[in-house]
């Protein structure tokens, strides 16, 4: 494998990615709404030659590289979160710009970047006859991910009927080689009331009032440490053998769960009743040792929980919106937690792959204005670490148990952030890397298992 040949060849479509990435941008494509951007991938495959393009029934975008039977697989989102308050960005999130270095707007590290470095990626391997005999490339651009992620690969699992032999996500990893993260559920608690005329509450139950209790119990969960004076122990305690003894060495590696308010819903006859329900939906991250059990369980223990009995109920929210496609795919909003053994044959292509190409530390663009420099987010940082959100892995891996391995353009920290940024030679390394992946892959031991952790599946109908 000629590797300066790869590299060359990845900074020789340096333009064309900015340019494809910038064409991306331009059509705004929140959850259910990719069908431009979708189009506009779907142009750009054809044009260099992809040996089939095609959409599926949900609206994903896969294209396909070479011709065995074995599935490399690299899969990018193609949804965007949306702009938030206009007034918070710098220039139009869809125009965007770009300077030598970087380029603005919404998705560009998050994660239309990485879907630019994933197709370019597969056209070098094509260019330069990478694929191993026996494979395939498949190129995909998942959709509905920032509405319910994995659940694009769900449906590429069960309806598609593609099980790859691994998969590479290209969510953004600050230069990182990431082997897992945390899995997250999204809880929803109702609490009843009683309504009456507000000029004389004492005749009523107010719901809000109970539900104010909750939140503050939620808190504590979130930020209490986990002593023998703590009542509502926090979630830190997993990170503590006395708590989590099977699994707290891989929660210290992911970090511990955490627990926030996100939304709050409540009804009244009127602004002079008193409320006679209230809701919070809460979004709960989940670290290696905790189940969808535990996390439920947790809120109905709470105290003010058992306070009020009857009068809540703790749930987990399920997903049915329509795809662009109109397409339905119901399924639970839980999402497991999953983690690679370091050693894992998948993980070791690409740690192999960049260490030959771009050497044993994290690399990115060094800028002397802070918010166009990459480095100060990835000096003297592993090679090989975690994301701190959430990804299609959830599935990929944290369902299937089909291997997963992330390395993406950008940087997390923008993801959902105003004035969104990411950097071209992100998409330079990245592409160079994924072309040189496959090779190494297809030479690697693969015996046993790839999987360090994964969480327990909810046992119900869910495919």
């Amino acid at each position: 494998m000629d590797l300066e040949a790869i590299k060359a060849a990845a900074e020789g479509y340096k333009a064309d990615m900015s340019r494809f990435l910038r064409e991306m941008i331009s059509h705004p494509s929140e959850s259910c709404e990719e069908r431009e951007v979708v189009m506009c991938i779907k142009d750009e495959m054809e044009r260099l030659g992809y040996d089939k393009v095609e959409i599926d029934g949900l609206g994903n975008i896969i294209g396909w590289m070479g011709s065995g039977e074995k599935i490399i697989a690299l899969d990018s989102h193609i949804d965007t979160v949306g702009v938030g308050n206009i007034e918070n960005w710098e220039a139009d999130p869809y125009q965007g710009y770009e300077t030598d270095d970087i380029i603005f707007g919404r998705g560009g590290s998050d994660q239309e970047g990485g879907m630019a470095a994933a197709v370019y990626g597969a056209k070098i391997m094509k260019d330069l006859d990478l694929i191993p005999a026996g494979y395939k490339i498949m190129v995909v651009g998942s959709v509905q991910e920032e509405d319910c992620d994995g659940m694009c690969w769900q449906y590429i699992y069960h309806k598609d009927k593609i099980v790859p032999e691994f998969v590479i996500s290209t969510e953004p990893t600050d230069g990182g080689i990431y082997r897992g993260h945390r899995g997250r559920m999204e809880i929803r608690v109702d609490v009843k009331g009683v309504s009456c005329h507000g000029s004389a509450p004492e005749r009523g139950d107010n719901a809000i009032y109970k539900m104010a209790d909750i939140i503050r119990d939620v808190r504590a969960l979130n930020e209490n440490d986990a002593g023998p004076d703590d009542e509502i122990k926090g979630l830190v305690k997993m990170l503590d053998p006395a708590f989590n003894p099977d699994h707290y060495e891989d929660a210290r590696f992911l970090g511990r769960g955490t627990c926030t308010v996100s939304q709050v819903f409540f009804t009244s006859p009127s602004r002079c009743a008193v409320a006679d329900s209230c809701a919070i939906s809460i979004d709960r991250r989940m670290t290696a040792g905790e189940t969808y059990q535990s996390c439920l369980r947790e809120i109905e223990e709470l105290p003010s929980g058992k306070r009020y009995g009857s009068a809540v109920k703790v749930s987990m929210y399920r997903y049915d919106r329509p795809a662009w496609t109109g397409e339905v795919y119901e399924t639970e909003c839980y999402f497991p937690t999953w983690i690679n053994k370091e050693c894992a044959a998948h993980v070791q292509a690409l740690v192999e792959a960049h260490h030959a190409l771009w050497g044993t530390e994290r690399i990115g663009h060094a800028d002397a204005d802070p918010k166009k420099d990459a480095m100060h987010l990835r000096t003297g940082r592993p090679l090989i670490d975690k994301w701190t959100f959430s990804t299609n892995g959830v599935a990929i891996q944290g369902r299937y148990g089909i291997p997963c391995v992330g390395f993406g353009p950008g940087a997390e920290s923008q993801a959902h952030a105003p004035n969104e940024i990411t950097w071209k030679q992100d998409l330079v390394t990245c592409a160079a890397l994924y072309a040189a992946v496959p090779e190494l892959y297809g030479k690697a031991d693969r015996s046993g298992d790839a999987t360090q952790f994964r969480a327990d599946l909810t046992g119900n109908d869910i495919q």
